[in-house]
């Protein structure tokens, strides 16, 4: 995953800010051949800004109990 709007050594100081931003960028944006944690993405959730239809369907991995 490559940004240059973002200066990564500013932002890694902050952890969570860090981990939503990687998690957004890896959702909306591609995976760059990386996996995704569901353990962190049920951790931050609520404060993930993803594209609906992606966040619907990954609603539906996380928590197929509610489908």
């Amino acid at each position: 995953m490559k940004n240059w709007s973002i200066d990564l050594k500013e932002l890694k100081k902050h952890k969570e800010k860090y981990a939503i931003w990687k998690l957004e960028q890896m959702v909306n944006f591609g995976l760059d051949n990386k996996k995704i944690s569901k353990k962190e993405l049920k951790k931050y959730w609520n404060k993930l800004y993803i594209d609906p239809l992606k966040k619907r369907y990954l609603k539906m991995i996380l928590w197929p109990k509610q489908f």
